[in-house]
């Protein structure tokens, strides 16, 4: 009886260690998440959606990688990473096949509203006498253009804010003048060096990268006009928004524009417990990420629900509602 006794903590101790191993070998979650450019105000929220993920799943492995918006849309949809940052508009244009995309993606779904309140904010130097579209087009100014890089929602924007004014990039270049496709901080240094005119990019307000760069340099903020901002809602799905006066230092008048929206997506494919992971990271620690960045201090929990045109991610709907969020 005592040798069984003995036997049965031996195969005991065994079993246990050869559960441990297999705990240890097993696979973690592992989740790549691609966002824009270091340094800029993608980067840091999408790490501060990772460091909920950690805090919230210590075992898996959460990876940031800088993108570029289509791209970012691309490697989602195609499973080469498991999510991404872009603007609702872009992914709505990307489910449309239309202009970057080629074919029509439809496998998108969105997790969490990440800014309610990307602007088109249009700045001009003082110095190159522009203050207005009609008076570009009027004096077929060889005007110098900083647009967001290509495959992005900014600088989609960009293009269709001057085509709707009646300018396009082939009218720019004949009267001498050029279109930059850079990302923002290029650009700002670029306007700070005189390199060029004008400089358009969809960000919240206040930007502390406006605020910054301006600090060094004279400019103006150009608005929109209410027949521009209908002919952009129609074609882009962006929505009317006025800029407060003194949101800035150098822009005492309200500022009419336009704005979208910024989501976290995943593809359907997604599994919904992933999903509903990714979300709970982000409930469980919302104080945390009011704090890691301005544009999320902004956002209550409900919010995040906030992402049409597109639909939520089952996964991401269930943990919603598991939490109260969602009715």
């Amino acid at each position: 009886m005592k040798r069984l006794a003995i036997a049965c903590i031996v195969a005991a101790a065994f079993g246990l260690g050869a559960g441990l191993s297999l705990a240890q070998t097993a696979p973690t979650r592992k989740i790549t998440l691609t966002g824009g450019s270091v340094g800029g105000a993608w980067s840091a929220i999408g790490n501060a959606i990772g460091e909920t993920i950690r805090r919230e799943s210590p075992g898996a492995s959460f990876g940031y990688e800088p993108g570029r918006e289509a791209a970012n849309i691309q490697l989602v949809s195609t499973g080469k990473v498991e999510l991404g940052i872009a603007h609702a508009q872009l992914i709505k244009r990307a489910q449309a096949g239309e202009d970057p995309f080629k074919t029509p993606i439809a496998n998108l779904r969105a997790i969490a509203l990440i800014d309610p309140q990307a602007a088109v904010q249009i700045l001009v130097r003082d110095e190159s006498g522009i203050d207005s579209f009609e008076g570009i087009l009027a004096a077929k100014k060889p005007v110098r253009i900083a647009l967001n890089q290509r495959g992005t929602l900014m600088a989609v924007t960009g293009e269709e804010v001057f085509r709707a004014y009646g300018i396009t990039a082939k009218d720019i270049e004949g009267w001498g003048g050029r279109i930059h496709h850079v990302d923002y901080n290029a650009g700002l240094e670029m306007m700070k060096n005189g390199q060029i005119d004008v400089i358009i990019n969809m960000l919240a307000f206040p930007s502390g990268q406006i605020s910054s760069a301006t600090r060094e340099m004279k400019v103006r903020m150009l608005g929109i006009s209410p027949e521009v901002s209908a002919k952009l809602g129609a074609l882009l799905g962006t929505a009317a928004i006025t800029v407060p006066a003194g949101t800035y230092a150098f822009q005492p008048q309200a500022i009419p524009t336009v704005t979208g929206s910024v989501v976290l997506f995943a593809a359907a494919e997604m599994k919904n417990e992933d999903a509903a992971l990714i979300v709970d990271g982000m409930l469980k620690h919302f104080g945390y990420l009011k704090q890691a960045h301005a544009t999320l201090a902004r956002l209550e929990p409900i919010n995040l629900t906030e992402v049409a045109p597109l639909a939520l991610h089952p996964g991401a709907e269930m943990a919603f509602r598991k939490a109260g969020v969602l009715k």
